[in-house]
C-alpha cells in the first residue's frame, strides 16, 4: 500500500480527533473531515474539534472505577484527548471534568498545526472507496452519509432512535427472590424473573406513573413520535393500571420451580401477579438487561423506582435507560474487535457510531481505530487489545454481543473477564480488576512496540 496516501478520517468529534492524532504520531499523513461550521448538527454550538455537547465530565477519576480505569489505560497509551483533559481539568470532586471551551479550542489548534494533519471543513456524503478510511461521525451522522452506510452494510436500518433499557450487574440481583425460567418452559431457562404480588405491583405502578421524566431536545421529540413500537415503560404505565401486565410484565407461562409447579391447581395462589424479566447481556452472565424497560425517566428516578421491584432492591446499574436520537451500527454483525469492518478491512469505525457510550470510550475507540489504520498503511497487522483491559473488553463486547438485542454500552466492570480469585468486597474487587488490566496493558504494549520496531 502507498505510504504517502493519506488516511481519511470522517468526523471531528472525540473519536475522530484522537484517531487523526494517533495516525499523525505514527508518521502517516491524515485528512480529517469535519462538516462544522459549514453545516451544523442540531446538538453542536461551535466549529471546534472534540466539542463536548452534553456534560463537561469524563466520568470518575479514580482508577478503581470503570471510567477512571479507561482514563489510566489511555494515559499510558498517549491519548491526546485524556492528555488535554488532564491539562484543562476543573474541580469536580471525584470526576475528571474540563473547561470545555478551552479544551476543544486547544485540541483544534494542536491538530491544525500538525504537519501531517490536514483539516477539511466539508460534509462527506459518501464513503471513500479507496485507501484506508475511518468513520467517526457520531450519533448525529448526517442523513446523506447515514443513507450511504445503510447501502454499504445492506441493513434496513441500524438505529435512528436509541431506546435502551437499564442494565444491572448480575451479582447485585437478589437471587433469593429472582428465579431463572423461560416462558412456558420453552428451551433453556434463559431469563431472570422478578415476581410481584398485587400490592407490590400497584405500588410500583403508582410510583412509575408519577416519576419525573427527562426533557427531550427539539430534534429528539420529532423522532420520538415515530417510536410507538418501543414505548417508554412509564408511558405504558400511564395508559392504564394493567397495561404493563399485558405487555412486558405479563406473568403468563412463567413458573418458579422452587415453589412447585404453578400449573398445579393447588399452587395457583403462588402465581405472580406480574413479573419483570431480565435478559443476559454478556457471555459470562455478569450483566442483565431489564426487558421492555426503555425509559425517559431521569436517572435518579430510574434508580428509585426500579429498586421497588422485588429482587432489585440493591440493584447496581451499569447503564441507565435512555431514549434519544442516535445513530449506531449493529457492531456485532459488522465489526471486528480491531474496529475494522468485516466486509472491508480498510474501513474502520469508532466512537458512538460503533455502540460505545461516553466521552472516554469514544477517545478509546479513536485510539484503536487510528492506531490500526496507521498500521495497515505501514504494512503491519492490526492489533487486538487484551480483553482484561477495559478498552479490550469494551471492543470485544461490541463485536461479539447478540446482534438481535445489541444496544450501546458504556465502560463497566461487568464486561471484564472474572478474576481468578473471587473477591466479595466491591472496592477491593474493582481494584484487582484495575491492577490486572494495567499489568496486562504493560506486557502487551511492550510486545506491540517491539513488533513495530
Amino acid at each position: 500500500m502507498n505510504k504517502q496516501q493519506p488516511i481519511q478520517v470522517i468526523g471531528g468529534g472525540l473519536a475522530g480527533t484522537e484517531a487523526a492524532w494517533q495516525i499523525a504520531q505514527a508518521g502517516v499523513p491524515v485528512v480529517l473531515h469535519e462538516m462544522r461550521p459549514i453545516r451544523q448538527s442540531p446538538a453542536h454550538h461551535t466549529g471546534e474539534l472534540a466539542e463536548l455537547v452534553c456534560s463537561n465530565s469524563f466520568g470518575a477519576l479514580s482508577s478503581d472505577r470503570a471510567a477512571g480505569l479507561l482514563h489510566a489505560e489511555l494515559r499510558r497509551l498517549g491519548s491526546i484527548i485524556i492528555g488535554k483533559a488532564d491539562q484543562h481539568a476543573v474541580p469536580a470532586g471525584g470526576a475528571l471534568a474540563v473547561d470545555r471551551a478551552v479544551f476543544s479550542q486547544e485540541l483544534t489548534q494542536t491538530l491544525e498545526s500538525h504537519p501531517l494533519i490536514e483539516l477539511r471543513r466539508q460534509e462527506v456524503r459518501q464513503i471513500p472507496t479507496e485507501g484506508v478510511v475511518i468513520l467517526t461521525t457520531g450519533p448525529l451522522t448526517s442523513p446523506a452519509l447515514a443513507e450511504e452506510l445503510q447501502c454499504f452494510t445492506g441493513m434496513e436500518y441500524f438505529s435512528f432512535f436509541d431506546a435502551a433499557s437499564p442494565i444491572v450487574v448480575g451479582e447485585s440481583i437478589n437471587r433469593e427472590i429472582a428465579f431463572m425460567a423461560s416462558r412456558y418452559d420453552k428451551g433453556e431457562a434463559a431469563y431472570l424473573n422478578c415476581p410481584m404480588n398485587r400490592q407490590q405491583y400497584l405500588h410500583f405502578w403508582q410510583e412509575l406513573t408519577a416519576a419525573e421524566k427527562a426533557d427531550l431536545k427539539d430534534f429528539e421529540q420529532e423522532s420520538a413520535k415515530f417510536f410507538e413500537g418501543c414505548l417508554p415503560i412509564e408511558e405504558m404505565a400511564r395508559r392504564g393500571e394493567d397495561t404493563m401486565r399485558y405487555g412486558p410484565l405479563k406473568p403468563v407461562g412463567l413458573f418458579d420451580a422452587r415453589h412447585g409447579d404453578f400449573r398445579d391447581p393447588q399452587n395457583q395462589g403462588k402465581r405472580p401477579y406480574a413479573v419483570v424479566q431480565l435478559r443476559q447481556e454478556d457471555k459470562a452472565g455478569q450483566l442483565w438487561n431489564m426487558v421492555g424497560f426503555q425509559t425517559n425517566l431521569r436517572w435518579g428516578e430510574q434508580k428509585r423506582v426500579f429498586r421497588l421491584i422485588p429482587g432489585l432492591e440493591g440493584a447496581e446499574f451499569v447503564r441507565m435507560g435512555v431514549m434519544h436520537r442516535n445513530t449506531f451500527l449493529n457492531a456485532p454483525e459488522l465489526l471486528l474487535p480491531t474496529l475494522q469492518f468485516k466486509q472491508r478491512p480498510t474501513l474502520l469505525a469508532a466512537g458512538q457510531l460503533v455502540g460505545t457510550e461516553g466521552y472516554t470510550a469514544a477517545a478509546a475507540g479513536g485510539w484503536l481505530a487510528g492506531t490500526n489504520a496507521a498500521r495497515l498503511v505501514l504494512g503491519l497487522e492490526a492489533i487486538t487489545l487484551p480483553p482484561t483491559m477495559m478498552m479490550g473488553a469494551l471492543f470485544e463486547f461490541i463485536s461479539s454481543a447478540s446482534p438481535k438485542h445489541f444496544q450501546p454500552m458504556p465502560p463497566n466492570f461487568g464486561i471484564l473477564p472474572e478474576l481468578s480469585v473471587r473477591i466479595k468486597n466491591k472496592r477491593e474487587r474493582y481494584g484487582a480488576y484495575r491492577d490486572r488490566a494495567l499489568a496486562d496493558l504493560g506486557n502487551w504494549y511492550a510486545r506491540v512496540r517491539v513488533s513495530v520496531a
